[in-house]
């Protein structure tokens, strides 16, 4: 399974936004600098999570992007749908019925498996939260270095 970066970054940016506090914007461009991408590309992962009605884009020379909901209710699932579908990973090719000459398309041997292999991964990403990760970055992230990072979205904010 190889899933795209933008899942990972819009979970990223997420945290970012995370940060602010409540009436309060990070624009994109920050955003796109703090997670290392290009501008173009981190705008249309947050138009992707503003359609999905994650987060709320504000425009004009004081705009940016901040969560729609409360961290506790974004779940890691509904980011991962933002950015990549409902599309499932596998599809069967029909080589088994190839193979075995068979004329019944109902017989393959991997979509069972593949199945619950998806529905368990799916499942644990519809556990998680943001809120959830916000919590295991105060555990186990350096305190000095997530002070710094809070910092810079305070800073870049926009009120």
């Amino acid at each position: 399974m190889h899933m795209k970066t933008g899942v990972e970054q819009s979970v990223y940016a997420m945290l970012l936004l995370n940060f602010l506090p409540e009436k309060a914007v990070l624009p994109g461009d920050v955003i796109s600098q703090q997670l290392g991408g290009s501008a173009t590309y981190f705008q249309k992962i947050l138009r992707k999570l503003v359609s999905a009605d994650l987060l709320t884009s504000v425009p004009g020379i004081k705009g940016g992007f901040k969560l729609k909901k409360r961290p506790e209710d974004i779940r890691i699932y509904d980011v991962y749908l933002a950015v990549e579908g409902k599309q499932s990973l596998y599809s069967s090719s029909g080589i088994f019925h190839d193979m075995l000459k068979l004329k019944e398309k109902d017989i393959c041997l991997l979509s069972n498996l593949m199945e619950e292999a998806e529905t368990s991964w799916k499942n644990i990403l519809k556990r998680e939260t943001i809120a959830s990760l916000n919590e295991e970055i105060n555990k186990k992230c350096p305190k000095e270095n997530l002070q710094m990072l809070k910092k810079v979205v305070n800073e870049k904010m926009v009120l």
